[in-house]
């Protein structure tokens, strides 16, 4: 007996409907890309997938706030980045293009950032070197140039007619001035909270005298960093030592004969080979990127140097001491429990380093890229040369006559 249309008629519908039903709850629950959070600045970091590793392109500067936030000078891909404590990889400002745009962070665009550093109001400030500009990002996430033109020199004064050559290194005080390796011109200049800019240490030539701020020389600055007391330290690359300059105004040397090397022991006999960047605990305890060394060397307040960790083979080795292995190390950050963060340069990874010397890879794959995602320790327990073709020349740019 055949059914009564008006039923089949319903009955078809239901069915209809209760299939289209089961497809959506099927496609609802296919997984999505999970963005990153709003922070608290207000600005919201690139979406990111959190199975995906991150990954960096030469990483040549590291900063970190005081709720624990790394962030990353991510020199190769002209970005900066953004790791949480709990291990989230964001890209924090940049586009990926080359350029000196200002505005919104994701808008803006970086030109071989080569250091950064966190105020206390979470700020960010960059040393662009490729643009011979000083950035800062607000903590309202918009990007402008503190300081520094489109012409290559040495001017002072007001900060948007002031120039530039070569800044690699930044670091900002707790006053807010905030004090730039310019490498090129062999000075350390200071920017004040007002916008000024002056030649805060050096002559402008290239040499090894110490002194008053005016007298001393340095040769080829890469790396600058200040203590709660005033004190700044200078990582004089070219000069293979590292340099304070006290709050009298004095610059001293703090370690190194001027001699390639790797020696330990006190300040006076102790070698670098081209030591690149600096970091200050509260302890008073003075951390050296040693970079051709490829170790972290540390300067305790009683004058002596010694290896905090690596073994001086190019490798990515994760252990203790100097069983670990670094690749061209460049930028330093230290927290409050001593703990030490590495921009391992020609290797595309951060490391942390323990008060006890325990090395470990919180981030990056090891593969240049610029990934986002969770960071992932990434160990490899080969070690292996260097290849030169794959490095970027950060922190020496031949002058011009």
């Amino acid at each position: 007996m055949n059914q009564n249309p008006i039923k089949q008629y319903y009955f078809i519908t239901l069915l209809l409907f209760a299939i289209a039903c089961f497809l959506g709850a099927c496609k609802e629950q296919l997984p999505k890309p999970i963005a990153a959070s709003t922070s608290t600045t207000g600005k919201t970091d690139s979406i990111v997938v959190k199975d995906t590793l991150p990954s960096f392109n030469s990483p040549a500067g590291i900063a970190i706030d005081g709720t624990g936030n790394l962030y990353v000078a991510d020199y190769g891909n002209n970005l900066i980045r953004k790791i949480t404590p709990g291990g989230l990889v964001s890209t924090f400002a940049g586009s990926g293009s080359q350029g000196a745009t200002n505005g919104a962070a994701n808008l803006a665009t970086f030109n071989e950032p080569a250091s950064v550093a966190v105020d206390a109001s979470g700020n960010l400030y960059v040393a662009d070197a490729g643009n011979n500009r000083i950035r800062k990002i607000s903590a309202a996430g918009m990007v402008s140039t503190l300081a520094g033109s489109d012409s290559t020199g040495k001017v002072n004064g007001p900060a948007a007619g002031s120039s530039f050559f070569d800044p690699v290194g930044v670091t900002v005080d707790g006053s807010g001035n905030v004090y730039v390796a310019d490498a090129g011109n062999n000075m350390i200049r200071l920017i004040t909270s007002a916008g000024t800019v002056s030649t805060f240490a050096g002559n402008g030539n290239t040499g090894t005298s110490n002194g008053t701020l005016t007298s001393t020389s340095f040769n080829n600055p890469t790396g600058v960093a200040a203590d709660i007391k005033g004190n700044v330290f200078i990582a004089n690359y070219l000069n293979n030592n590292i340099l304070k300059i006290n709050q009298a105004g004095t610059v001293n040397l703090l370690a190194g004969t001027g001699q390639t090397g790797a020696n330990n022991g006190p300040d006076s006999l102790a070698t670098f080979y081209y030591p690149n960047s600096v970091a200050v605990d509260t302890a008073d305890n003075v951390y050296v990127a040693d970079g051709v060394n490829n170790l972290i060397r540390k300067i305790t307040p009683a004058g002596i140097v010694t290896t905090l960790a690596g073994s001086g083979l190019a490798g990515a080795i994760d252990s203790t001491g100097t069983a670990a292995s670094f690749n061209g190390p460049s930028g330093l950050a230290v927290d409050a429990a001593g703990n030490v963060y590495v921009a391992d340069t020609n290797n595309n990874l951060i490391r942390k380093i323990t008060a006890a010397g325990v090395v470990t890879t919180i981030a990056g794959t090891g593969s240049a890229g610029a990934k986002n995602g969770l960071a992932v320790a990434y160990r490899n327990k080969k070690q292996f040369k260097i290849t030169l073709k794959s490095q970027f020349n950060i922190f020496y740019k031949p002058k011009l006559n």
